[in-house]
C-alpha cells in the first residue's frame, strides 16, 4: 500500500521533530526548506576558523531534549556531549556588583542568604512551587494541541490551573518570596525567555525557574549548531527527504484540502502539509479565503522582542567573560518600555554577551574569543547600518570598561544581524526574532491554532502556534502537531 506523503516547510526545530515523528509512524514524509541549512534560527556559519552559532545559545530543560531523542530509541549522547556551566551565568548590575549564579544548589542558597536574610529559605519554597508547575506544565499542559476549549474542561485541570498560578502575573507572584531589588532582578531574567515583562507573564511561569537552577545550564561541546546536526541525522534515518534551496510559493488546492505545495524547485503534491516556517507569511501564501486570520489580527498580537547581534571574532582572550555574561547595569524598566509600549531603538540598552570559547576551545582559533552579542530590541523598527554601528560602539564602550581592556582593535572578524536579516532569512512577522510573547492572552487555546480551519490538511508548527517561543517548546510543537496529523490522515 502506498504510503501517505506529508509535506512540511522549513527545517527548523518544529520541522524537523514533526518530520522524524511521522516518518517514524511510517508516512513518507518531505521538508522543504528555503536556506542552504537546516536548524531555522540556529543555523550556523564559519569564517576565519571561528564557528558562529546564529541564533539559540541557552541549553535549558536538558530533559526535552533527552526524552525527544529517547522517543527514537537515541540518546543526546549519541549526537554530541553536554557540559554543565558553572557559574551558570553571570549577571553584571553595576560597575561593582556582578553576580555569579553557582550551579550547585546550596551555594545558590548561600549567595541569596547573603543579599536578603531569610531568601534561602524562600527559594526553597518559591522552587517547591516551579517544580508542581513544571512537572504538571511540561508534562501535561503544553502536550495539548489547544484546539477545542474541552481539552481544558475538567476539574482536575481548573485546579492544577489554579495551583499553577495561571491567572496572576509573575511579577506579583515573585515579591511574596523575594524584597531585594538584586534577588527580583535575578528572578526575573527567565522569564526574558518567554517575550514578555513579569507583569503580563503568568505566574505558572516560575517553572523556568526551576529550570534554570534545578535542571542546570548546559552547552552542547562543539556548539548548539550540533543538537541541529544530531536531529538531521536522525531525520534521514527515518527516511526523511530534505530538500534545500526550495523556498515555497504558493499553494495548489482541491475540495477543501491543499494539494501540492509550489516551490523554487517545482510542485510537490501532499496528503497533508504543516507548516513550521513563519506562520504569517504562510498564511499570506494561501491567499484570503485559506488562511485562519486577517492582517488585523496579526497587528494585534503581542510580538516577542526582535534582536540586534553581533559576532565577532575578537584575536585575543577577554578578561572577566564567562561563557553566559547578562549586563543588566541599565534601568530595565525604560528599555521594557522601548520594546512593549513605546517601540523604538533603545536609548540606554541592556544586552546579553556569550563567550562560548570560554568553555569551548573548538568554536575559536588558539588564544582567540568567540563572542555573540545580543540587544533585545522592539519589533518592526527600522533597520539600518548606521543604527547598528551605533549600538555597535555603545556595547564596545561597556564592554572595554568591564573587561578593562581594548577590543576593538582586536576584532578581526564582525558580522551584525537585525530586522531585515530575519525577514529576508525566515520571512519573520515585523522581523521578530522570537515568535509570539508568552502572555496571559496569547496562552493556549488563545495562541494561532495549530489547524487551518478551512483546509482540512493544514496544520502548523513552531514559536507562532503552541506551546510557544524557544527551543523546547519547539521540539514539543513538532510531536503534537505530528500527532494531530496522524489522526486526519490514519
Amino acid at each position: 500500500m502506498k504510503k501517505k506523503k506529508v509535506i512540511v516547510i522549513g527545517a527548523g526545530f518544529s520541522g524537523l521533530s514533526t518530520a522524524t515523528e511521522l516518518a517514524d509512524k511510517g508516512y513518507e514524509v518531505m521538508i522543504v526548506e528555503k536556506n542552504e541549512q537546516a536548524g531555522g534560527r540556529a543555523r550556523v556559519f564559519k569564517e576565519q576558523g571561528f564557528t558562529f552559532d546564529m541564533g539559540p545559545s541557552w541549553y535549558w530543560m536538558p530533559d526535552i531534549f533527552d526524552n525527544y531523542f529517547a522517543r527514537f530509541g537515541k540518546k543526546t549522547s549519541d549526537y554530541y556531549t553536554l557540559k554543565r556551566l558553572d557559574p551558570s551565568y553571570s549577571v553584571i548590575l553595576s560597575d561593582t556588583e556582578v553576580v555569579d549564579m553557582p550551579a550547585d544548589y546550596d551555594a545558590l542558597r548561600n549567595l541569596f542568604e547573603s543579599i536578603e536574610p531569610g531568601a534561602a529559605n524562600a527559594l526553597d519554597r518559591f522552587l517547591e512551587q516551579a517544580a508542581y508547575k513544571y512537572k504538571v506544565g511540561i508534562q501535561e499542559f503544553v502536550w495539548k494541541p489547544s484546539v477545542k476549549i474541552t481539552e481544558f474542561l475538567s476539574l482536575r485541570i481548573l485546579v492544577d490551573a489554579l495551583r499553577m498560578d495561571v491567572f496572576s502575573s509573575f511579577y506579583s507572584h515573585v515579591r511574596k518570596f523575594f524584597k531585594s531589588d538584586t534577588l527580583l532582578k535575578l528572578m526575573e531574567f527567565p522569564i526574558l525567555f518567554l517575550g514578555a515583562i513579569s507583569q503580563n507573564t503568568p505566574a505558572m511561569y516560575s517553572l523556568m525557574n526551576y529550570a534554570e537552577i534545578k535542571l542546570g545550564t548546559w552547552y552542547p561541546m562543539g556548539g548548539m549548531h550540533l543538537i541541529v546536526k544530531g536531529m538531521v541525522d536522525l531525520a534521514l534515518s527515518k527516511g526523511v527527504q530534505i530538500e534545500y534551496h526550495a523556498e515555497v510559493s504558493g499553494f495548489a488546492f482541491e475540495g477543501g484540502k491543499v494539494k501540492g505545495v509550489k516551490t523554487s524547485k517545482g510542485v510537490f503534491e501532499a496528503d497533508a502539509v504543516v507548516a513550521s516556517a513563519d506562520y504569517h507569511h504562510v498564511e499570506t501564501l494561501l491567499g484570503e479565503a485559506h488562511r485562519n486570520y486577517d492582517e488585523a489580527y496579526w497587528d494585534k498580537r503581542v510580538m516577542a522582542p526582535s534582536s540586534l547581534l553581533f559576532y565577532l571574532g575578537i584575536n585575543k582572550r577577554l578578561p572577566r567573560l564567562k561563557h553566559h555574561n547578562l549586563f543588566f547595569d541599565r534601568d530595565f524598566s525604560i528599555h521594557s518600555h522601548e520594546i512593549y509600549t513605546d517601540p523604538s531603538w533603545p536609548s540606554d540598552p541592556l544586552f546579553y554577551a556569550s563567550a562560548p570559547s570560554v568553555t569551548d576551545p573548538s568554536v575559536a582559533p588558539d588564544g582567540c574569543e568567540n563572542l555573540f552579542l545580543l540587544i533585545p530590541v522592539a519589533p518592526n523598527l527600522e533597520d539600518t547600518e548606521a543604527v547598528r554601528e551605533q549600538y555597535f560602539e555603545q556595547l564596545m564602550d561597556r564592554l572595554e570598561l568591564y573587561c578593562g581592556v581594548s577590543i576593538r582593535d582586536a576584532i578581526v572578524y564582525k558580522r551584525s544581524y537585525a530586522h531585515q536579516d530575519f525577514i529576508g532569512d525566515y520571512h519573520a512577522f515585523k522581523g521578530n526574532a522570537y515568535g509570539l510573547a508568552n502572555t496571559l492572552m496569547q496562552t493556549a487555546i488563545l495562541k494561532p491554532s495549530l489547524k487551518n480551519r478551512h483546509l482540512k490538511n493544514m496544520f502548523y508548527t513552531g514559536q507562532l502556534t503552541v506551546p510557544g517561543p524557544g527551543v523546547p517548546p519547539s521540539l514539543i510543537s513538532g510531536i503534537v502537531v505530528a500527532k494531530e496529523v496522524d489522526k486526519l490522515l490514519k
